[in-house]
């Protein structure tokens, strides 16, 4: 099983809804769960109509044992006392960012919290909600060098097939979201077996 974290301190980057179309793009493929941790619940609302299965935090030791694939966990918009333990059992850890520079000023503590814990080479900042014709992202990349940590060849768009993706289990009604996701997904996947 691969355990793939989504973690931002920052809150409104698309943690969830990335996390969500990820699992969801991968459930035809290979058995994959998720675990909502933030305590705002947003994938918990709309398990009752989503093709993969979301579970409360209280599950995770229990889904450890459990034969799949996947194992996907959404972080709370804080960091709470569990991100070092998470950091640590994580194949792969997500850091979306939107390309603003209040995101980037908060990313660095999401940063120093999985360098302390070891997590860094296992680590890739995602761009997510980018908004079109925007340097500011290819900006924002140079800054982030800094850190050393991978940043994912694939940008996810500010696109509402996206941002309404959990009301229709997922983006297959829109082409260009459905790629972007489907090369993020690939991408992110790749990662995961490459650290380990």
């Amino acid at each position: 099983m691969k355990i793939i974290s989504v973690i931002h301190q920052k809150g409104g980057v698309g943690k969830s809804t990335l996390t969500f179309n990820i699992a969801c793009n991968l459930k035809d493929s290979a058995n994959v769960e998720i675990v909502d941790m933030d305590y705002q619940g947003s994938l918990l609302k709309i398990r009752g109509i989503s093709d993969v299965p979301i579970h409360t935090a209280d599950k995770l030791d229990e889904l450890i044992k459990k034969d799949l694939d996947f194992l996907f966990i959404d972080t709370p918009p804080y960091l709470s006392e569990n991100l070092p333990k998470l950091i640590k059992m994580s194949d792969a850890i997500i850091i979306p960012t939107k390309a603003g520079f209040f995101d980037f000023l908060a990313i660095e503590s999401t940063i120093d919290l999985i360098k302390q814990t070891g997590g860094e080479d296992k680590s890739m900042i995602v761009f997510n909600m980018v908004k079109p014709n925007t340097t500011l992202t290819s900006e924002i990349k140079e800054k982030l060098t800094e850190y050393e940590i991978k940043v994912a060849d694939t940008k996810v768009s500010d696109l509402v097939a996206i941002t309404r993706s959990g009301l229709v289990n997922g983006v297959e009604d829109s082409e260009n979201a459905q790629n972007q996701i489907n090369e993020l997904t690939e991408e992110i996947i790749n990662f995961s077996f490459k650290m380990n």
